[in-house]
């Protein structure tokens, strides 16, 4: 019977962590590579969560246990209607406005149902497994590990088994075979409630709750405790992915950990005892916020390590204490439900709340703050005197340590990397002396990063720092003060020389000397060419624009069209001579309202950091490219990327559309060259005829894109990030 129900929870939750990825793979190409769309489809199924967790409580509490099994197998029929998943016919997004609420309402409508269904059954089959009178009945608490094994599996075999081979049609239908082996196993599981002689002496009702009584105060804490690993995981995700190393799919790691302390937690035995816990807890996060303060980049596996090591720590601090605070099978439901909530509230804080009040990844410290107030516990010291030091000593701290760190600043021992170290790292070391008492060593820690946040190091100075939906773009003068620099996370997006006579020079990517100048030094020099560029930056490429020339830039973030168009921090859109156009929105969207045969050149640069837009890499996508195109155009692509080879996907797409293609690699450059302010970059263009190419191809440094035999085309039913790996 254990076997029997832990299966049937693992399956559940395997189908719940295949569908998230699969049903957003369906909908990116409608609605584009925004994160407020992720962010959307997050809120949502998060809530269907919560809904499901309700359902169960509600339905089992009311009908009682054996009743309600029977009607749940009525409810796990009702998803058939819209079985396989799929777009629905005639759903188009809106052409303008937020698609938000469209996007809810298409959720609704094509994965409702089945995500619904799918969320009760780890709840109930416990719920259920608690009225069989098995031997352990008494304490259902160990099949969420089974969840939780099943949550993982799923999450980490998609990008490395069911992307790369199935296509999304396939998945789908893979799904709904998964959902009747599903309905299968609920039948058995309510079969053998059913013969149950416990469940049978349950019935009408549940049976009397044990004497121990559900407060308030000890939901909040519940929530609390589910809100703060909720919201660090995110935290954590998004610091690491735009702070530290920009790697496509890290949000696989920590999404990994969070399921892991929940096995780990509510196992059977103790595997990691709290003690041990509790004192590398301080440890691990004095040494993180040192790190912050110092601006640490390097060297970049410590720092992940370090990062996950300190969030795994943390969630299972707040996790074990959820489990060792778990009620009794009766109140089985109603713990999961309020533990929902928890997530629910973690998952909209940092998905919605952060970026419209934070111009940084801030919510990531302060969640780091709340965890030393809900996973530590306070060990007597409860007196009015202890309480006023818990504010005094942190706030003595920090007005000592900023006030330190602003006469060293004016002073001449500014770069003095010993001095700096000394200067953050004592009053860091004097924080994890207040570990003992929960609320001291968090407003420290506060304390300490407010602080440090004075410290400037020769990285440059901040000029400006927006968050949107898509990110932290920030403007920056560099440390020679001889430029502007625009950057999005760790990518630079653009730079601009503040030397008057070089001021109209194109650099970094789009050097005149780079693949991009010679593309439109060669395509680009005549009037009246129309000129397409997805991707903004800070506008370098109207360097090259002439007069009479038509030029139109789509940019999906109004920050960076603001911030390229401030004359303050930018001036090539103000300065270019040619009819300039910015249409804000996804790409691929804004294209397909565009007159076909428009653009002689298309330049495409989309695709050099870790948001890479798929659905702008495919063959749908290609097609629109050439409609968009006139004949004998051109169409560039930047591919320059860390961590994915991206010249195979291109090369593949190329020659599926009998498309001739070239790539240089522009990646040795000369000291002079990075000084002068040139970046590395890896450009490929494609022509309907490779006649169109021969202005290039007597260059030898433009070559023949290599495709790869053994990968398919990427399409909109198909695509494979873990496939064009870079295995360093």
């Amino acid at each position: 019977m254990v076997a029997l129900y832990a299966l049937t929870i693992c399956t559940s939750a395997a189908l719940l962590f295949l569908v998230q990825p699969m049903f957003a793979r369906m909908a990116l190409p409608l609605l584009g590579g925004s994160p407020a769309v992720w962010n959307t489809a997050m809120v949502f199924f998060q809530s269907a969560l919560l809904a499901g967790y309700a359902y169960a409580h509600a339905g089992a509490s009311r009908l009682g246990v054996r009743r309600h099994a029977i009607w749940h197998l009525l409810v796990l029929l009702l998803p058939l209607v819209v079985l396989p998943i799929a777009i629905p016919a005639g759903w188009s997004p809106p052409v303008q406005g937020n698609p938000s609420l469209w996007l809810l309402a298409l959720m609704v409508v094509a994965v409702g149902l089945p995500f619904f269904a799918v969320s009760t059954t780890s709840p109930l089959i416990q719920r259920w497994f608690a009225a069989t009178g098995h031997r352990h009945a008494a304490d259902p608490y160990f099949l969420y590990a089974a969840s939780n094994v099943g949550s993982m599996v799923a999450l980490l075999s998609y990008p490395i088994v069911v992307e790369p081979y199935l296509r999304l049609e396939q998945q789908s239908r893979y799904w709904m075979w998964g959902y009747w082996v599903l309905v299968g196993l609920i039948s058995i599981c309510v079969a053998c409630l059913w013969r149950s002689k416990a469940a049978g002496a349950a019935e009408p009702a549940l049976p009397a709750a044990p004497p121990e009584k559900i407060t308030g105060r000890r939901r909040v804490r519940w929530v609390l405790l589910a809100f703060v690993p909720s919201s660090l995981m995110l935290g954590v995700t998004t610091y690491l992915s735009s702070d530290i190393a920009v790697v496509p799919l890290m949000w696989i790691v920590p999404l990994a950990i969070y399921l892991l302390t929940f096995i780990l937690v509510f196992a059977r035995r103790e595997i990691l005892s709290r003690s041990l816990l509790t004192r590398a807890f301080p440890i691990l996060l004095v040494a993180l916020v040192l790190l912050f303060n110092l601006q640490a980049a390097e060297p970049i596996a410590g720092l992940i390590v370090l990062h996950l090591a300190t969030f795994f720590v943390a969630t299972m601090l707040c996790h074990g204490q959820l489990a060792a605070d778990r009620p009794s099978s009766a109140h089985l439901t109603q713990f999961y439900l309020w533990m929902s909530v928890g997530g629910v509230l973690g998952g909209m804080f940092n998905a919605l709340v952060a970026p419209l009040i934070f111009n940084s990844v801030a919510e990531y410290p302060l969640v780091l703050m709340l965890a030393c107030l809900v996973g530590l516990r306070a060990d007597g010291g409860a007196d009015r005197s202890g309480r006023i030091k818990d504010w005094l000593w942190p706030a003595l701290l920090g007005l000592g340590m900023g006030g330190l760190v602003l006469l060293v600043q004016a002073s001449r021992f500014r770069s003095d990397a010993a001095i700096a170290g000394l200067l953050l790292g004592l009053p860091t070391l004097v924080c994890y002396f207040f570990s003992r008492r929960p609320l001291r060593f968090a407003l420290g820690v506060g304390a300490i990063l407010l602080a440090g946040s004075l410290y400037q190091r020769e990285k440059g100075t901040l000029l400006y720092a927006e968050r949107s939906f898509f990110g932290v773009n920030r403007v920056m003068l560099d440390p020679t003060g001889r430029y502007h620099l625009l950057i999005h996370g760790l990518t630079q997006h653009g730079r601009q020389s503040l030397d008057p006579a070089r001021r109209d020079e194109p650099l970094t990517y789009y050097s005149r000397s780079g693949p991009a100048g010679e593309v439109l030094t060669l395509y680009g020099r005549e009037a009246r060419k129309k000129i397409g560029a997805v991707g903004l930056g800070s506008g370098s490429l109207a360097s090259y624009a002439l007069p009479g020339q038509s030029w139109t830039y789509y940019e999906i973030d109004p920050v960076v069209l603001k911030l390229a168009s401030d004359p303050r921090y930018f001036t090539f859109l103000r300065d270019s001579p040619a009819e300039l156009k910015v249409v804000l929105g996804d790409a691929r969207l804004s294209l397909g309202r565009e007159p076909d045969a428009k653009f002689d050149v298309m330049m495409l640069d989309a695709f050099s950091s870790d948001a890479i837009p798929v659905h702008l890499i495919t063959r749908e996508a290609l097609s629109l490219y050439l409609r968009k195109l006139a004949p004998g155009g051109l169409l560039a692509f930047h591919i320059s990327n860390l961590h994915l080879d991206l010249e195979p996907v291109f090369a593949n797409l190329a020659r599926d559309a009998h498309l001739a293609s070239l790539i240089r690699y522009d990646t040795v450059l000369s000291p002079e060259e990075l000084a002068a302010g040139k970046s590395p970059s890896i450009w490929l263009v494609m022509a309907r005829n490779p006649d169109d190419l021969t202005k290039l191809a007597g260059d030898p440094r433009w070559q023949p894109a290599r495709g790869n035999d053994r990968q398919a085309v990427w399409t909109d039913d198909y695509s494979s990030l873990f496939s064009v790996f870079r295995w360093h």
